[in-house]
């Protein structure tokens, strides 16, 4: 930890509010049912759009509160993975249709697997296990090198920020804060009114659910952005993120965080592993999923049904590993949490992770009509 006391007081309070926004984020989620992939499979394969509502409310909520935050609370998020100037389409689109097909092959995204874990789903524990490991793999190991030097060297370099506003305010010469208005407005106003519609939506737990989840996003990207936010640190003089495992500013996101828990697990006495914001946050989503259930008696041990259901979540949990990370982010981290921004590269990846969920729930549905 750092030597500094101010710095390591302010540190471990960052790390005990992530573990709070997790526990919030593990509640909310049992409770609601809050999941993309099944967001997406109910509209594939039923015609219901409820979730899909309620994750598209979510969304709202969050661009909405962040980019007010930006633009009346001081929150800079230039910093952040999401704004970079650097659009890696390739890998951005690749890495997405991994993610997407494996949340469905894996039965949900790894924010899903840990609210299932702490329901006491060891099938969720097992994808939670091999995530991890493939994100590792992706981000250090053996897959990195064809991921930097193949994939991501299809990019384009922007002349500033990726994010919607700060472009278009480049490309327009108009001030970035009536083009932020502007989008968030064009953005809010057709999708309010097709939340409307739906009188299931309507209903306190989409509703709330959806709301709660948003308020997450905005919150985290407050407390890593702005509380954890230091001008000029006084050891290095530079400026820093504390708490960060990117060492920038950070809200939601599981696929990174699962790959520094197992670094964390198996390298606790190497002093340059350390718990972060990231980690905190996914622990808390498992000790919060784990109190609903015990709370209102819904934990079940649950296990594979045989060597064909586990080999289907091994290569989802593979798939959602490498995805991950190459798409720079998961259905949370890139669709909640990057959309958030209003970044162009997380629009990118949240096509293609929409695009591999509905491929994978094909394939689904034709091998059922098969047997």
């Amino acid at each position: 930890m750092p030597t500094d006391p101010f710095i390591a007081t302010l540190t471990h309070t960052l790390l005990w509010a992530g573990f709070g926004i997790g526990i919030l984020f593990g509640v909310t989620a049992q409770l609601t049912r809050f999941c993309t992939m099944g967001a997406i499979a109910d509209w594939v394969n039923f015609a219901d759009a409820t979730r899909l509502r309620m994750w598209a409310w979510a969304v709202l909520v969050a661009v909405l509160g962040t980019q007010s935050l930006i633009a009346f609370g001081g929150l800079d998020l230039d910093a952040s993975l999401y704004a970079s100037r650097r659009i890696a389409l390739v890998s951005l689109s690749v890495g997405g249709l991994l993610f997407g097909a494996g949340m469905v092959l894996a039965s949900g995204c790894p924010s899903r697997a840990l609210v299932r874990a702490g329901a006491g789903n060891l099938k969720a524990l097992v994808v939670l296990l091999v995530v991890g490991l493939a994100a590792q793999m992706t981000l250090r190991g053996a897959l990195a090198a064809p991921r930097v030097d193949g994939l991501d060297a299809f990019a384009v370099l922007l002349q500033g920020p990726q994010d919607l506003p700060s472009w278009l305010s480049r490309a327009s010469d108009l001030a970035p804060g009536w083009v932020r208005a502007g989008l968030c407005a064009a953005l809010a106003v057709p999708l309010l009114v097709w939340l409307a519609r739906s009188a299931e939506f309507r209903r306190p737990g989409p509703l709330i659910g959806g709301a709660l989840i948003g308020a997450l996003v905005i919150l985290a990207w407050w407390v890593s952005g702005s509380v954890g936010f230091l001008p000029e640190h006084p050891e290095t003089l530079e400026p820093a993120w504390l708490a960060t495992g990117s060492r920038r500013p950070e809200a939601l996101s599981f696929v990174a965080p699962t790959a520094s828990l197992l670094n964390l697990l198996t390298l606790w006495s190497d002093r340059g592993t350390r718990l972060d914001f990231g980690t905190a946050t996914l622990l808390g989503t498992l000790a919060g999923a784990m109190l609903v259930a015990l709370a209102r008696r819904e934990f079940r041990w649950e296990g594979f049904g045989g060597p064909r259901d586990l080999a289907q979540h091994l290569i989802g949990a593979l798939l959602m590993g490498v995805g991950g990370v190459t798409a720079l982010g998961c259905s949370v981290g890139q669709g909640l949490s990057g959309l958030s921004v209003l970044s162009v590269g997380s629009m990118i990846a949240v096509a293609a992770i929409a695009a591999g969920a509905w491929l994978a729930l094909r394939y689904q549905t034709w091998v059922i009509d098969r047997s």
